[in-house]
């Protein structure tokens, strides 16, 4: 993804920063910016792209930060409309966030105006953390004014950039050992009626289970009780980490209690696969009791890393809900492509099924190298004429 993103910073994004900037500020120096913007992009990723950009715009801009937040604000376009499905074009303002983060950190009533413009165009996830770092209590007094902004995007940035384990972001250490201030943000937002902001809620709760699995039950086993829709939703979206791990609170508190009479067998389509090949896993579960079983059914495969070792990926397969004696019959495809957030060793990987987390062995399959593309033949260069054209 990182990969694909990176390119979006080039000579035309950084073309269209300054068409806006000048917009609001005739004397910018957009011809010097592009100019720098552009300059050696060809060697950083995404992230460091951003923060190229925002190195050169703060040079182009006035010395003075509190004139350049100014100038910023007014040159961004309009509030996005939703919460997703917005394209690339809102990821130009990362720069300016960048820049907020490593420039504005002693000016906080100009930054925290900046990110609340900010991230109603694209999101301030990322440089408010810098603040909550530096400036722990007020920047937390302010997300809490924030919980009930009429933006939804601001309130989805109470979450969002609270998150302890936020991909790409900063690890907020605070949090993971104390979620407490969190927790007490993320109880005000449950009920939210943008889906967006739940669903970031959601995922932060997913962050703090990996560091305090037995709180984030409680608090979920709370909310469950009398849940609207919404709320329900969020629970089970926050709980997933846990249920794939087989917790049983968390597995409790969604309603999936014992299964350990289902029984499931399972076939592998294949015992070898190539890198960059597809492994088709048919699993049959059979509820053999005189009662009813609730059991959520997923699929763990043990990937081999670089260094020999192997650790289970556990794949989302369904949820059951078995009558006595009934069988159901699902099926899950597994891709071994290479992925940015997945490289694939050759080795034996063994398949489990999970049933509310308790492992049954399938079997294991043997990942083998892609084979070698073939080198097309060299073409005969023509010989040189002889002196005289003999």
């Amino acid at each position: 993804m990182a990969e694909q993103l990176k390119h979006f910073f080039d000579e035309v994004c950084a073309q269209r920063i300054a068409d806006e900037l000048s917009a609001v500020w005739p004397r910018f120096p957009g011809r010097a910016f592009v100019a720098e913007a552009s300059q050696g992009l060809e060697e950083l990723e995404l992230l460091d792209r951003g923060r190229h950009f925002a190195h050169a715009l703060r040079r182009a801009l006035p010395e003075d930060y509190e004139e350049t937040v100014d100038l910023l604000v007014r040159s961004l376009g309009p509030v996005l409309p939703g919460g997703e499905g917005n394209g690339m074009a809102p990821f130009r303002y990362l720069p300016h966030t960048v820049l907020v983060a490593e420039y504005g950190l002693e000016h906080f009533g100009a930054s925290m105006r900046a990110q609340h413009a900010l991230t109603q165009r694209f999101s301030a996830e990322f440089s408010i953390r810098a603040f909550l770092v530096r400036h722990p209590e007020r920047t937390l007094r302010r997300l809490q004014a924030w919980v009930e902004d009429p933006s939804f995007h601001v309130r989805r940035l109470v979450s969002e950039g609270t998150r302890p384990r936020l991909p790409w972001a900063l690890r907020l250490r605070a949090f993971q050992e104390d979620p407490t201030p969190v927790l007490g943000l993320l109880e005000r937002l449950k009920d939210d009626p943008e889906r967006y902001v739940q669903r970031s809620v959601a995922n932060n709760l997913n962050d703090i289970s990996k560091d305090h699995p037995e709180r984030v039950v409680e608090v979920c086993a709370r909310w469950s009780e009398g849940a609207p829709e919404g709320r329900a939703w969020l629970v089970g979206h926050g709980l997933r980490t846990l249920v794939k791990r087989g917790h049983p609170g968390a597995l409790a508190v969604l309603g999936f209690r014992g299964g350990s009479g289902v029984e499931v067998q399972g076939h592998l389509s294949a015992r070898r696969v190539r890198i960059g090949g597809t492994l088709d896993v048919t699993l049959e579960a059979h509820n053999p009791t005189t009662r009813r079983q609730r059991v959520v059914l997923d699929l763990a495969v043990h990937f081999v890393k670089a260094r020999g070792d192997a650790r289970p990926k556990v794949f989302k397969v369904r949820p059951l809900e078995l009558a006595p004696g009934e069988r159901v019959r699902v099926q899950k495809r597994v891709a071994f492509r290479e992925m940015t957030t997945r490289t694939h060793h050759p080795g034996v990987h063994r398949v489990e099924a999970l049933v509310n987390g308790r492992a049954v062995a399938l079997g294991e399959v043997v990942l083998v190298p892609a084979p070698a593309l073939p080198v097309p033949p060299r073409r005969a260069l023509p010989r040189p004429p002889t002196p005289g054209g003999r």
